[in-house]
């Protein structure tokens, strides 16, 4: 597995991209036979954008939550929520849109 990366730069701003992707086995956790990371980071090296199937996620506490886990998953800033996997161009697709929000956000991309 060999992580490509990808460089956002402003004269003021320094963000940068990094896939993971690798074949597996397919599994209960990875029924599509993909173990994958794609993060977006920030100038000092924090995970702005995230979307991997590293962990389990179970996306509440309560009792509907208990019967809902998933390793699809996706993180924004301090937040985590269930992915609902259905193939890689869709994948990459929803994660550039989380990176174009984020960036706008941050004024970095008009």
């Amino acid at each position: 597995m060999i992580p490509v990366w990808m460089l956002y730069s402003t004269s003021t701003a320094r963000y940068w991209v990094k896939f993971t992707v690798r074949r597996v086995p397919p599994s209960p956790e990875k029924p599509h036979g993909l173990s994958y990371s794609l993060t977006l980071h920030g100038e000092a090296g924090e995970r702005l954008v995230g979307f991997d199937n590293a962990h389990t996620v179970q996306p509440t506490s309560g009792p509907s939550g208990r019967k809902r886990r998933g390793h699809d998953h996706k993180h924004r800033f301090r937040t985590v929520r269930l992915y609902e996997y259905k193939d890689a161009a869709a994948l990459l697709a929803d994660f550039w849109t989380e990176v174009d929000v984020v960036l706008r956000q941050r004024g970095v991309i008009p």
